[in-house]
């Protein structure tokens, strides 16, 4: 085999791995991966997967940056084509309850997101770290948007960018929580409720 087909080939392993290490942890935690589960369900020995990682922390890191991925195409880039502020605000959330909604096969514990922050928020380190650092990036997008919405009059000059962000977060977790925990099948319609009277009614 060629460097360049083994390198192919060990790139297309280590995703195998973190996808199935997604779907894990979205239903049992970060702390849940284990490398016995993963290397069972791939078929592969534990030796096999752990040379991808080194470290069950390597393996936890590089399930949440794969995760971040899957949640920026599902949702940001359905929407990344609209017009910057309220239009692109609308089709994010839009496409952020439809992933709450529909990603059960990539996510069948629903939002990673949320599971990590429960499991991390009282931790430190560097997966803690790195659960913020992108919850952080997800919280800066959508308050440029809100900004842009306000400067160009789509919302009300006293919007304050950084409150309606803090609800639209807790919206989300509510949607979550209802699909989740309590199979609530008007989820979906509440939240959108919810959402028109933050953002006001469509056009």
């Amino acid at each position: 085999m060629s460097p360049r087909k083994s390198a192919a080939e060990a790139r297309r392993t280590r995703q195998r791995i973190v996808r199935r290490g997604i779907a894990l942890a979205s239903v049992d935690g970060l702390e849940g991966l284990t490398i016995g589960r993963l290397a069972a369900d791939l078929e592969m020995s534990k030796a096999g997967v752990l040379g991808h990682f080194g470290t069950k922390e390597a393996l936890q890191l590089a399930t949440l940056e794969g995760a971040a991925v899957e949640f920026s195409r599902l949702v940001w880039e359905p929407a990344a084509a609209e017009t910057p502020g309220l239009p692109r605000l609308r089709a994010i959330c839009e496409a952020w309850a439809t992933y709450l909604e529909t990603a059960d096969d990539i996510f069948p514990g629903g939002c990673f997101f949320t599971t990590a922050s429960i499991e991390f928020d009282g931790r430190t380190g560097p997966v803690r770290n790195t659960v913020a650092r992108l919850s952080l990036v997800w919280r800066r997008r959508l308050a440029t948007e809100i900004r842009t919405a306000v400067t160009s009059g789509d919302l009300p000059l006293d919007t304050d960018p950084d409150q309606l962000v803090f609800e639209l977060i807790g919206l989300y977790l509510a949607l979550n929580q209802e699909r989740q925990l309590f199979a609530n099948p008007t989820a979906g319609t509440r939240a959108r409720r919810a959402l028109n009277r933050l953002l006001g009614p469509h056009a």
